[in-house]
């Protein structure tokens, strides 16, 4: 049969696979999402100036929790390639998630020493003092959060890349209910419990992230498919080869979200700059792209798993299909998210404030304005997202850092600033500098992919 028949036959079952294995890697995303939007809701309705100063903590957490979650992905392609060239690999298995869950833990602790000082960090960024000491409150409580969940995400990493997410997805929605229930309990003072406002919301987050670990660990130890590879077997046996391996992967990964994340969070910056009700949209905006954002981000993590695995297999048409297949997905859910924010701002907004009170009505038009702006976006971003993801398959990480590097911060970040400031576009110009940067990114990384998966094939070509 030719290669022509092979890619035309293949596709099917492929995108079968892709979406089976997305499904439940999509909502673990949304829900870690879900914990921070459902705080944002609830904080929306004790007022625009909480709302903003919860921002100001979200975004940095967020960035954080980002960086730290790109470098323990690295177990992500580590287990593909392994269980590629052998399923029954139980030692590299454990090899792998043991250091991941040590590199979890290594990184958490600076993260949770900067966290907890981020009131004077926001007053050397000039940013409200008052928005900046109730940041701390929410950041206090919010910030420990984070070993639990990248502990989750290292262990549904291996229920990923064995291709049986089915209990990542059973927890993940779980989850989402653990902390609506706990955020409008403690948030509120609801079922007997005090109101602790901002600080409730971080709690929650907190408890519903433990629950979200304490879960996978049961299933990997109680379930006989995850059992028979004794993941918690030898602990303590730590290997610095393989800690370094792990980081020369992860550190670019992280790196690479980072510069992304750092965008948008020097974006809330500027909008700080320019006054409270900017601030106040600017977060309703990013939220929402935020959650659309998972969709995509998603289908990155399939590509890696599937390109991974058929790059172990020594099958570069099938990587080739696979990664082309989750970009499809990827960016054709971007193009329907771009047609939705495009036609429905001021519903979205609706969900984040009271659009009856008189006080709410600029930071309503502003939101719905920045809205619009990001639907313009959506396909650049969920092109560069599941890029990242094909390109990670095959273990390529610094490249895709440095295209990220220039098309963010040497194009548009400088850009969004040049247009706000010194041309008085004020949020406009910040988003325009967004839209640049992804759009750049995009294409950029697309093209990386093209010429790898390309030279892959030559390469096989030429063996056989």
């Amino acid at each position: 049969m030719s290669s022509s028949s092979n890619w035309h036959t293949g596709w099917r079952p492929e995108l079968i696979a892709s979406c089976r294995l997305g499904a439940p890697l999509i909502l673990t995303n949304l829900a870690q999402i879900a914990l921070l939007t459902t705080n944002l809701v609830f904080i929306g309705q004790l007022g625009a100036d909480d709302l903003a100063a919860a921002s100001l903590a979200a975004s940095l957490y967020q960035a954080c929790m980002i960086f730290s979650m790109g470098l323990v992905s690295a177990v992500i392609p580590m287990l593909a390639s392994t269980l590629g060239k052998n399923r029954h690999d139980v030692r590299g298995v454990q090899s792998i998630l043991r250091h991941g869950l040590l590199s979890a833990l290594l990184i958490c602790l600076p993260i949770w020493f900067l966290l907890w000082h981020v009131e004077p960090i926001l007053l050397l960024m000039e940013q409200d003092p008052a928005a900046a000491r109730q940041a701390q409150q929410y950041m206090h409580s919010l910030q420990w959060a984070l070993l639990p969940y990248l502990a989750y995400i290292v262990l549904r990493s291996f229920l990923a890349a064995m291709e049986k997410p089915l209990w990542s997805l059973l927890i993940a929605s779980a989850a989402i209910i653990v902390n609506a229930l706990l955020g409008y309990a403690l948030v509120f003072g609801h079922f007997g419990l005090p109101a602790l406002g901002v600080e409730g919301a971080g709690i929650a987050t907190g408890l519903a992230s433990a629950f979200m670990c304490t879960s996978m660990i049961w299933i990997i130890i109680r379930q006989p498919h995850f059992r028979r590879y004794h993941v918690f077997h030898h602990l303590t046996q730590i290997q610095g080869k393989v800690l370094w391996e792990m980081w020369k992967l992860g550190i670019p990964i992280a790196i690479t979200f980072t510069l992304e994340t750092m965008v948008f969070y020097a974006a809330v910056m500027m909008m700080g700059l320019i006054g409270k009700d900017e601030l106040a949209a600017h977060a309703i905006a990013m939220q929402i792209s935020a959650i659309s954002y998972m969709i995509p981000l998603g289908f990155g993590q399939v590509a890696t798993i599937r390109v991974g695995l058929a790059a172990g297999r020594m099958q570069p048409q099938s990587a080739a299909l696979a990664g082309w297949t989750s970009y499809t997905l990827g960016v054709g859910y971007m193009c329907i998210s771009a047609c939705f924010l495009w036609l429905f701002p001021s519903l979205l907004v609706g969900i984040f404030l009271d659009v009856e009170d008189p006080q709410n009505l600029v930071v309503i038009a502003l939101a719905a304005q920045f809205i619009t702006l990001a639907a313009l976006f959506q396909i650049s971003d969920g092109a560069q997202a599941v890029a990242a993801g094909m390109l990670r398959g095959l273990h390529d990480t610094r490249t895709p850092m440095l295209l990220a590097l220039l098309g963010y911060w040497v194009l548009g970040v400088p850009i969004g600033a040049f247009l706000a400031f010194k041309l008085g576009m004020g949020g406009v110009g910040i988003w325009i500098g967004l839209i640049t940067g992804l759009s750049i990114v995009a294409v950029l990384l697309t093209l990386r992919w093209r010429h790898r998966s390309h030279r892959l094939l030559r390469e096989r070509a030429v063996q056989q």
